[in-house]
């Protein structure tokens, strides 16, 4: 299922994920409405990540070019925790 984020942008994404949980909060959804909301949410989660990762490369990239020495470990924590979001063990905090 193709994810109803219109602008592509991170933000547009994740305001939609919000709107997906809130729906999957509400009681009265057959459980095929609920599967047709996961799924839209899983491929947001995907894009997200996806956006991330890009974004972090960028950032690694200009600060090394910059002749700055990057400090991996920001991006090894930002990569780590991607994984626990898409892995669905990721705890806040």
């Amino acid at each position: 299922m193709a994810s109803k984020n219109k602008s592509g942008s991170f933000e547009g994404a994740l305001e939609r994920l919000e709107e997906i949980v809130g729906k999957l909060q509400e009681t009265d959804l057959s459980l095929e409405a609920r599967l047709k909301h996961f799924e839209e949410g899983v491929a947001l989660v995907r894009e997200c990540r996806k956006q991330l990762d890009t974004a972090a490369k960028k950032v690694e990239v200009l600060v090394k070019s910059s002749g700055a020495k990057a400090d991996a470990r920001l991006f090894d924590e930002v990569r780590e925790r991607l994984r626990e979001t898409s892995s669905g063990d990721y705890a806040d905090g």
